[in-house]
Protein backbone atom coordinates (compact mmCIF):
# COMPACT_ATOMS: atom_id res chain seq x y z
CA UNK A 1 0.00 0.00 0.00
CA UNK A 2 1.62 3.47 -1.29
CA UNK A 3 1.60 6.12 1.59
CA UNK A 4 0.55 9.83 0.38
CA UNK A 5 2.67 12.61 -0.15
CA UNK A 6 0.63 14.24 2.66
CA UNK A 7 0.99 11.52 5.15
CA UNK A 8 4.80 11.77 5.05
CA UNK A 9 5.15 15.11 5.37
CA UNK A 10 2.55 15.31 8.62
CA UNK A 11 4.60 12.31 10.01
CA UNK A 12 8.27 14.18 9.71
CA UNK A 13 6.31 17.44 11.20
CA UNK A 14 4.80 14.55 14.10
CA UNK A 15 8.49 13.38 14.62
CA UNK A 16 10.45 16.66 14.22
CA UNK A 17 11.75 18.15 17.10
CA UNK A 18 12.61 21.54 17.10
CA UNK A 19 16.53 22.15 18.59
CA UNK A 20 15.62 25.32 20.46
CA UNK A 21 12.91 23.54 22.11
CA UNK A 22 14.61 20.40 22.79
CA UNK A 23 17.54 22.77 24.38
CA UNK A 24 15.10 24.79 26.41
CA UNK A 25 13.24 21.20 27.52
CA UNK A 26 16.70 19.68 27.87
CA UNK A 27 17.80 22.66 30.65
CA UNK A 28 14.55 22.90 32.55
CA UNK A 29 13.10 19.70 33.07
CA UNK A 30 15.37 16.42 31.57
CA UNK A 31 18.79 17.93 33.00
CA UNK A 32 17.95 18.49 36.74
CA UNK A 33 19.54 22.14 36.28
CA UNK A 34 16.87 23.80 38.58
CA UNK A 35 16.61 20.93 41.36
CA UNK A 36 20.66 21.59 41.21
CA UNK A 37 21.23 22.33 45.57
CA UNK A 38 24.05 24.36 44.34
CA UNK A 39 22.13 26.45 42.04
CA UNK A 40 21.48 29.83 43.82
CA UNK A 41 25.10 30.79 44.04
CA UNK A 42 26.78 28.58 41.15
CA UNK A 43 27.52 31.90 39.52
CA UNK A 44 29.94 32.89 42.29
CA UNK A 45 31.25 29.83 43.55
CA UNK A 46 30.41 26.14 43.19
CA UNK A 47 32.01 23.24 45.42
CA UNK A 48 32.50 19.59 46.07
CA UNK A 49 34.66 18.79 49.60
CA UNK A 50 33.82 15.02 48.14
CA UNK A 51 36.10 15.14 45.51
CA UNK A 52 39.24 16.60 47.83
CA UNK A 53 42.80 14.66 47.38
CA UNK A 54 45.99 14.86 48.57
CA UNK A 55 47.41 16.35 45.11
CA UNK A 56 45.45 19.17 43.86
CA UNK A 57 45.93 22.20 40.79
CA UNK A 58 45.09 25.86 41.21
CA UNK A 59 44.80 27.30 37.97
CA UNK A 60 42.40 30.47 36.84
CA UNK A 61 40.30 29.89 33.98
CA UNK A 62 37.65 32.48 31.46
CA UNK A 63 34.44 31.24 31.17
CA UNK A 64 33.50 34.03 28.86
CA UNK A 65 34.75 37.76 27.70
CA UNK A 66 37.62 37.20 29.83
CA UNK A 67 36.01 37.10 33.16
CA UNK A 68 38.12 34.77 35.37
CA UNK A 69 37.35 31.71 37.85
CA UNK A 70 39.54 30.18 39.92
CA UNK A 71 39.47 26.77 39.93
CA UNK A 72 40.70 23.68 41.85
CA UNK A 73 40.83 20.35 40.82
CA UNK A 74 41.91 16.86 42.21
CA UNK A 75 45.33 16.15 40.26
CA UNK A 76 45.10 12.14 41.09
CA UNK A 77 41.85 12.07 38.98
CA UNK A 78 43.40 13.01 35.65
CA UNK A 79 40.63 15.52 34.50
CA UNK A 80 38.19 12.80 34.63
CA UNK A 81 34.79 12.24 36.70
CA UNK A 82 35.52 13.62 40.29
CA UNK A 83 38.58 16.02 39.34
CA UNK A 84 36.57 18.87 40.56
CA UNK A 85 37.02 20.24 43.76
CA UNK A 86 35.53 23.94 43.80
CA UNK A 87 35.12 26.98 41.04
CA UNK A 88 35.26 30.20 42.67
CA UNK A 89 34.54 33.72 40.75
CA UNK A 90 37.29 35.68 40.64
CA UNK A 91 41.41 35.42 41.51
CA UNK A 92 40.62 37.53 44.37
CA UNK A 93 42.28 35.20 47.49
CA UNK A 94 39.76 35.81 50.22
CA UNK A 95 36.79 34.78 47.80
CA UNK A 96 38.62 31.61 47.19
CA UNK A 97 39.93 31.25 51.02
CA UNK A 98 36.21 31.90 51.93
CA UNK A 99 34.56 29.24 49.87
CA UNK A 100 37.65 26.18 50.22
CA UNK A 101 37.55 26.94 54.11
CA UNK A 102 33.90 25.42 54.20
CA UNK A 103 35.68 22.12 53.74
CA UNK A 104 36.08 20.25 56.74
CA UNK A 105 39.79 21.64 58.75
CA UNK A 106 41.08 17.62 58.67
CA UNK A 107 40.16 17.13 55.22
CA UNK A 108 42.29 20.35 54.13
CA UNK A 109 45.63 18.99 56.53
CA UNK A 110 45.24 16.35 54.61
CA UNK A 111 46.61 17.77 50.96
CA UNK A 112 50.36 17.17 50.86
CA UNK A 113 50.64 18.80 47.58
CA UNK A 114 49.89 21.76 45.33
CA UNK A 115 50.75 22.74 41.51
CA UNK A 116 50.07 26.40 40.51
CA UNK A 117 51.79 29.34 38.68
CA UNK A 118 53.38 32.13 39.55
CA UNK A 119 50.84 34.03 41.27
CA UNK A 120 50.85 35.66 44.39
CA UNK A 121 47.37 35.04 45.07
CA UNK A 122 47.16 31.41 44.22
CA UNK A 123 49.89 30.89 47.15
CA UNK A 124 48.27 33.14 49.65
CA UNK A 125 44.96 30.59 49.20
CA UNK A 126 47.16 27.42 49.12
CA UNK A 127 48.87 28.85 52.54
CA UNK A 128 45.43 29.66 53.96
CA UNK A 129 44.22 26.61 52.68
CA UNK A 130 46.18 24.27 52.76
CA UNK A 131 48.29 25.20 55.70
CA UNK A 132 50.73 21.33 55.34
CA UNK A 133 51.05 21.35 51.55
CA UNK A 134 54.09 21.74 49.95
CA UNK A 135 54.08 24.33 47.01
CA UNK A 136 55.05 23.11 43.32
CA UNK A 137 55.42 26.04 40.77
CA UNK A 138 54.97 24.90 37.27
CA UNK A 139 57.89 23.99 35.46
CA UNK A 140 56.29 25.30 32.06
CA UNK A 141 55.25 28.74 33.56
CA UNK A 142 59.05 29.23 34.28
CA UNK A 143 60.59 27.62 30.99
CA UNK A 144 57.85 29.84 29.47
CA UNK A 145 59.55 33.18 30.86
CA UNK A 146 63.16 32.66 29.15
CA UNK A 147 61.16 31.59 26.18
CA UNK A 148 59.32 35.05 26.21
CA UNK A 149 62.52 36.92 27.03
CA UNK A 150 64.59 35.45 24.02
CA UNK A 151 61.29 36.44 21.69
CA UNK A 152 60.87 40.15 23.25
CA UNK A 153 64.89 40.28 22.34
CA UNK A 154 63.98 39.14 18.88
CA UNK A 155 61.12 41.30 18.23
CA UNK A 156 63.20 44.55 19.37
CA UNK A 157 65.48 43.50 16.72
CA UNK A 158 62.59 43.17 14.71
CA UNK A 159 61.67 47.38 15.04
CA UNK A 160 65.11 48.13 14.23
CA UNK A 161 64.99 46.10 10.67
CA UNK A 162 61.92 47.58 9.71
CA UNK A 163 63.07 50.93 10.94
CA UNK A 164 67.01 50.14 8.69
CA UNK A 165 64.25 49.27 5.88
CA UNK A 166 62.19 52.00 5.75
CA UNK A 167 65.43 54.24 5.66
CA UNK A 168 66.91 52.57 2.94
CA UNK A 169 63.64 52.74 0.89
CA UNK A 170 63.29 56.50 1.74
CA UNK A 171 67.17 56.91 0.55
CA UNK A 172 66.35 54.63 -2.90
CA UNK A 173 63.50 57.44 -3.44
CA UNK A 174 65.29 60.27 -2.59
CA UNK A 175 68.04 58.92 -5.46
CA UNK A 176 65.52 57.94 -8.21
CA UNK A 177 67.02 54.18 -7.21
CA UNK A 178 65.04 51.33 -7.31
CA UNK A 179 65.34 49.76 -3.69
CA UNK A 180 66.68 46.02 -4.01
CA UNK A 181 66.45 44.61 -0.18
CA UNK A 182 69.65 42.79 1.31
CA UNK A 183 69.04 39.09 1.28
CA UNK A 184 70.75 36.18 3.15
CA UNK A 185 72.07 33.14 1.45
CA UNK A 186 68.96 31.47 2.00
CA UNK A 187 66.83 34.02 0.65
CA UNK A 188 65.17 36.20 3.61
CA UNK A 189 65.26 40.06 4.05
CA UNK A 190 66.44 41.19 7.82
CA UNK A 191 62.86 41.62 8.61
CA UNK A 192 61.69 38.17 7.15
CA UNK A 193 64.66 36.22 9.05
CA UNK A 194 63.84 37.87 12.24
CA UNK A 195 59.94 36.98 11.67
CA UNK A 196 60.33 33.39 10.59
CA UNK A 197 63.15 32.26 13.41
CA UNK A 198 59.96 33.04 15.90
CA UNK A 199 59.13 29.13 16.19
CA UNK A 200 62.88 27.36 15.90
CA UNK A 201 63.91 29.96 19.11
CA UNK A 202 60.95 28.06 21.32
CA UNK A 203 62.70 24.63 20.07
CA UNK A 204 65.64 22.25 20.95
CA UNK A 205 68.16 22.64 18.31
CA UNK A 206 67.77 18.83 17.83
CA UNK A 207 64.32 19.38 16.63
CA UNK A 208 65.38 22.24 14.12
CA UNK A 209 64.32 21.02 10.16
CA UNK A 210 66.92 21.84 7.58
CA UNK A 211 65.95 24.78 7.17
CA UNK A 212 65.39 25.70 10.32
CA UNK A 213 69.09 25.23 11.10
CA UNK A 214 70.20 27.34 8.34
CA UNK A 215 67.79 30.25 8.90
CA UNK A 216 69.71 29.62 12.55
CA UNK A 217 73.26 29.59 11.97
CA UNK A 218 72.05 33.03 9.46
CA UNK A 219 70.08 34.65 12.71
CA UNK A 220 73.07 33.90 15.64
CA UNK A 221 75.59 34.91 13.12
CA UNK A 222 74.26 38.17 12.63
CA UNK A 223 72.83 38.77 15.86
CA UNK A 224 74.87 37.20 18.96
CA UNK A 225 73.03 38.42 21.75
CA UNK A 226 69.81 36.23 20.39
CA UNK A 227 72.04 33.46 20.80
CA UNK A 228 73.11 33.90 23.83
CA UNK A 229 69.82 34.72 25.25
CA UNK A 230 68.38 31.48 23.63
CA UNK A 231 71.03 29.70 25.14
CA UNK A 232 70.17 30.74 28.24
CA UNK A 233 66.54 29.35 27.64
CA UNK A 234 67.94 26.03 26.93
CA UNK A 235 69.91 25.78 29.59
CA UNK A 236 67.15 26.13 31.85
CA UNK A 237 64.92 23.66 29.76
CA UNK A 238 68.16 21.20 30.38
CA UNK A 239 67.60 21.48 33.99
CA UNK A 240 64.27 20.71 34.52
CA UNK A 241 64.43 17.83 31.52
CA UNK A 242 67.27 16.29 33.66
CA UNK A 243 66.04 13.63 36.11
CA UNK A 244 67.63 14.96 38.93
CA UNK A 245 68.08 15.20 42.90
CA UNK A 246 66.48 18.48 44.29
CA UNK A 247 69.66 19.16 45.75
CA UNK A 248 71.89 18.57 41.88
CA UNK A 249 69.42 20.90 40.67
CA UNK A 250 69.71 23.68 43.49
CA UNK A 251 73.67 23.35 41.91
CA UNK A 252 72.72 24.11 38.32
CA UNK A 253 70.18 26.65 38.84
CA UNK A 254 72.64 28.56 41.09
CA UNK A 255 75.04 28.22 38.17
CA UNK A 256 72.97 29.14 35.58
CA UNK A 257 72.26 32.19 37.77
CA UNK A 258 76.04 33.17 37.10
CA UNK A 259 75.30 32.76 33.73
CA UNK A 260 72.32 35.07 33.33
CA UNK A 261 74.44 37.98 35.34
CA UNK A 262 77.38 37.57 32.94
CA UNK A 263 75.18 38.10 29.79
CA UNK A 264 73.89 40.84 31.26
CA UNK A 265 70.42 40.97 30.08
CA UNK A 266 67.83 42.97 31.71
CA UNK A 267 65.06 40.77 31.15
CA UNK A 268 66.51 37.50 32.27
CA UNK A 269 68.02 39.05 35.27
CA UNK A 270 64.23 40.13 35.93
CA UNK A 271 63.33 36.50 35.63
CA UNK A 272 66.63 35.33 38.04
CA UNK A 273 65.28 37.89 40.53
CA UNK A 274 62.02 36.42 40.11
CA UNK A 275 62.99 32.93 40.34
CA UNK A 276 65.47 33.88 43.74
CA UNK A 277 61.57 34.86 45.23
CA UNK A 278 59.88 31.49 44.44
CA UNK A 279 63.52 29.56 44.69
CA UNK A 280 61.92 26.47 47.09
CA UNK A 281 58.83 26.52 45.51
CA UNK A 282 60.40 25.45 41.73
CA UNK A 283 63.05 23.41 43.24
CA UNK A 284 59.93 21.06 44.90
CA UNK A 285 59.63 20.36 41.60
CA UNK A 286 62.03 17.56 41.49
CA UNK A 287 60.40 16.00 44.70
CA UNK A 288 58.07 14.14 43.06
CA UNK A 289 58.44 15.79 39.64
CA UNK A 290 55.28 17.20 39.80
CA UNK A 291 53.59 20.01 37.12
CA UNK A 292 50.57 21.79 36.56
CA UNK A 293 49.71 20.46 33.04
CA UNK A 294 46.66 18.67 34.17
CA UNK A 295 45.04 22.14 35.72
CA UNK A 296 46.46 23.14 31.81
CA UNK A 297 44.96 20.04 30.41
CA UNK A 298 41.59 20.73 32.52
CA UNK A 299 41.68 24.26 31.01
CA UNK A 300 41.35 23.27 27.67
CA UNK A 301 39.03 20.99 27.65
CA UNK A 302 36.69 23.76 28.95
CA UNK A 303 37.62 25.80 26.52
CA UNK A 304 37.02 23.50 24.09
CA UNK A 305 33.42 23.14 26.07
CA UNK A 306 32.49 26.40 25.30
CA UNK A 307 33.30 26.79 21.96
CA UNK A 308 31.69 23.42 21.00
CA UNK A 309 28.72 25.51 23.05
CA UNK A 310 29.66 28.59 20.71
CA UNK A 311 29.79 30.63 23.98
CA UNK A 312 28.83 30.76 27.38
CA UNK A 313 25.02 32.48 27.55
CA UNK A 314 24.20 31.06 31.40
CA UNK A 315 26.87 30.79 33.24
CA UNK A 316 25.15 28.96 35.93
CA UNK A 317 24.25 26.14 33.68
CA UNK A 318 27.34 26.08 31.84
CA UNK A 319 28.96 25.00 35.40
CA UNK A 320 26.41 22.62 35.95
CA UNK A 321 26.92 20.62 33.15
CA UNK A 322 30.93 20.86 33.83
CA UNK A 323 30.07 19.63 37.21
CA UNK A 324 28.46 16.85 36.04
CA UNK A 325 30.61 16.27 33.72
CA UNK A 326 33.78 16.08 36.15
CA UNK A 327 32.25 16.55 39.67
CA UNK A 328 30.11 13.20 39.58
CA UNK A 329 30.41 9.90 39.66
CA UNK A 330 29.43 8.63 35.96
Amino acid sequence: METSPVTCRTLEEYYHIDGHTFEKQYKETLSGFRDWVQLPHADEWILFPENIGENLAIDESSLSNGELYTFVTNRDRHTSERCLVAVVAGTKSEDVIAVLRQIDGAERDKVKEVTLDLSDSMRKIVRDSFPHAQLVIDRFHIQKLACDAVQDLRVQHRWDAIQQANDEMEEAKCNNEQYVPFRYSNGDTRKELLIRSRYLLFKSADKWTERQKQRAYILFDEYPDIQRAYGLCHSLRMIFSKNTIKDAARLAMARWYNQVDEAGFRSFNIIAATFYEHYDEILNFYNHRSSNAMAESFNAKIKLFRANLRGVVDKKFFLFRIANIYAFPH
